[in-house]
C-alpha cells in the first residue's frame, strides 16, 4: 500500500530574507506576458493557499495560518483594486487535520454567500477526520456553525473536498473512508483493507443535508478532486483506481433531474501504480467548453497533459503535452475568453523546481511556457493556483516564508 502522507511543515516566519525573496515571481515577460509580484495578506509562515472565483468576478483567496498553542486559523481575502482586502478569520481550531495536499477552500454562490471548508479531527487515529462546511450570509464578517455533510460516523479519512453551487444549495464533493477498515497493527498500511468511495451531498443555507450519492465505488486514496460548472451542469474529475491499480482520470457529470452520470475515464493513459500518487486533476470550464489537466507517469516518463471537451464534458479530444522535460504535476487549468486553456504546473530543474505556465489551444497548439516564480520539488511547496478575473491571471503558491501571490495580463489571440 502506499507510504503514509505527511502532516503539513509550517514554516515559521524567521526564515532568511534571501531565501524569502528567492521565491517571488520571476518577473520575466514572455510573448508580452509579465509576471508581477502581488503583496500576500498571508502571515509568515502560512501555506495551503487556495484561489477562486465568485459570479460577480472577484477572486478570494485562502489560506491556513498556525497559532500559539497548537492552533490553526484558516482566512481568507478578497482581491480589491491593485491588492488585497485586510484578512478576515472563517474558523479556528486545535484539533484540525492540516496536510500538505488536502487543503480548505472557499466558493462564493450566487446567492451571495460564502462557504468555506477544512478539516478536523474525529478521534485519536492518525487518520481519522471529518469535512468542516461553514457559510456566511454576510460577505465573510460571520460565518456559521460547522456542517459535516457525511452522516457515516466513521473514525476514518474524509477529505479531498470540492464545492460549487448547486440549484439553490451548496453542492459538495469528497474522497470518503467509511469502507476502509482500520490497518492491521505493525502491517504498515496507510488505509487498511476496503475501499475510498467518491461521495456527494447538498447542503442547504440552513445546513441541511440532502441529496447524498455514491458516486464511485473505488477511488485513488489521496489525490484531488476538481469540479467545475458547465451550462450544462456540474462536471467532478478524480484520479480512479481500477482493480489492476490503473489509476487514471475519471469524470461524473451532474445530469438534469438531478442525476449523476456512471464514471468515465477522460484518457486511458494505462498507469499503473500500487500507490497514490498524491498528485490529482484539475477542471475548468465555461459554457459547454471544458479542460482537464493531470500528471501521469504512463509509458515511464513524467507527464502533464490536457485535454478538451466541447460538449459539456460527455467526450474528450485525445490530450496534448503541457509539461517540458521533467514535470512534477500538481495542475491547475483555466479556460480563456479565446477557448484556449491555461495550465500552470511545478517542473523539476537543475535548482529545485519552478512554477509555470503554459497556454494551450484547442487543436493542440501550444506557447512557450512561462516561469512565473521559482519554487522546490518537495511536499512543502504545496499545490500552485490560479484564477482569472477579467483580463488578468493571478497565481498562488507557498514559498518557504509563506503564501505568495503574483498576476499577469491573460493571454490573447
Amino acid at each position: 500500500m502506499k507510504k503514509l502522507l505527511a502532516p503539513l511543515r509550517v514554516f515559521a516566519g524567521v526564515m532568511l530574507v534571501a531565501a524569502a525573496a528567492a521565491y517571488g515571481p520571476a518577473a520575466l515577460s514572455t510573448h508580452a506576458q509579465t509576471v508581477r509580484a502581488l503583496p500576500s495578506p498571508a502571515a509568515p509562515g502560512s501555506g495551503q493557499s487556495n484561489l477562486s472565483v465568485g459570479p460577480d468576478g472577484r477572486v478570494y483567496l485562502s489560506w491556513i495560518e498556525r497559532l500559539e498553542g497548537k492552533r490553526f486559523a484558516l482566512r481568507f481575502a478578497r482581491r480589491e483594486g491593485a491588492g488585497w482586502s485586510a484578512p478576515r478569520t472563517i474558523a479556528e481550531g486545535s484539533n484540525w487535520f492540516v496536510n500538505w495536499a488536502d487543503f480548505p477552500s472557499l466558493a462564493a454562490l450566487p446567492d451571495g454567500s460564502l462557504a468555506a471548508h477544512w478539516l478536523a479531527r474525529s478521534g485519536a487515529g492518525t487518520y481519522a477526520y471529518d469535512v468542516n462546511i461553514s457559510r456566511s450570509q454576510d460577505g465573510g464578517k460571520t460565518w456559521g456553525p460547522a456542517v459535516v455533510p457525511h452522516r457515516d460516523g466513521t473514525q476514518t479519512e474524509h477529505g479531498f473536498v470540492s464545492m460549487f453551487p448547486a440549484g439553490g444549495a451548496l453542492g459538495a464533493v469528497w474522497l470518503d473512508g467509511r469502507e476502509t477498515k482500520p490497518p492491521e497493527p505493525g502491517g504498515g498500511e496507510h488505509h487498511g483493507h476496503g475501499q475510498m468511495t467518491l461521495r456527494y451531498a447538498t447542503l442547504g443555507p440552513g445546513g441541511k443535508l440532502a441529496s447524498e450519492a455514491r458516486l464511485d465505488a473505488r477511488v485513488c486514496e489521496c489525490c484531488q478532486t476538481s469540479a467545475a460548472v458547465t451550462s450544462e451542469g456540474v462536471v467532478v474529475v478524480y484520479r480512479d483506481r481500477s482493480h489492476e491499480e490503473m489509476r487514471d482520470i475519471s469524470i461524473v457529470r451532474l445530469l438534469r433531474g438531478g442525476l449523476w452520470s456512471e464514471p468515465r475515464t477522460i484518457h486511458v493513459d494505462g498507469w499503473r501504480i500500487d500507490g497514490c500518487p498524491v498528485n490529482g486533476p484539475s477542471v475548468a470550464a465555461s459554457g459547454r467548453r471544458v479542460a482537464v489537466a493531470w500528471f501521469t507517469m504512463a509509458g515511464g516518463g513524467p507527464h502533464v497533459r490536457l485535454a478538451f471537451s466541447k460538449d459539456a464534458g460527455a467526450t474528450f479530444s485525445p490530450p496534448s503535452e503541457v509539461g517540458d522535460a521533467d514535470p512534477i504535476g500538481r495542475t491547475d487549468v483555466l479556460v480563456l475568453a479565446d477557448g484556449s486553456a491555461l495550465v500552470c504546473w511545478l517542473e523539476k530543474t537543475t535548482g529545485g523546481a519552478e512554477l509555470r505556465a503554459r497556454r494551450v489551444r484547442p487543436d493542440g497548439t501550444r506557447d512557450p511556457s512561462i516561469t512565473v516564480a521559482p519554487s522546490n520539488a518537495t511536499r512543502s511547496s504545496g499545490f500552485p493556483q490560479m484564477a482569472r478575473t477579467k483580463n488578468t491571471i493571478i497565481f498562488s503558491w507557498t514559498a518557504p516564508d509563506g503564501v505568495r501571490t503574483a498576476e499577469m495580463p491573460a493571454p490573447r489571440r
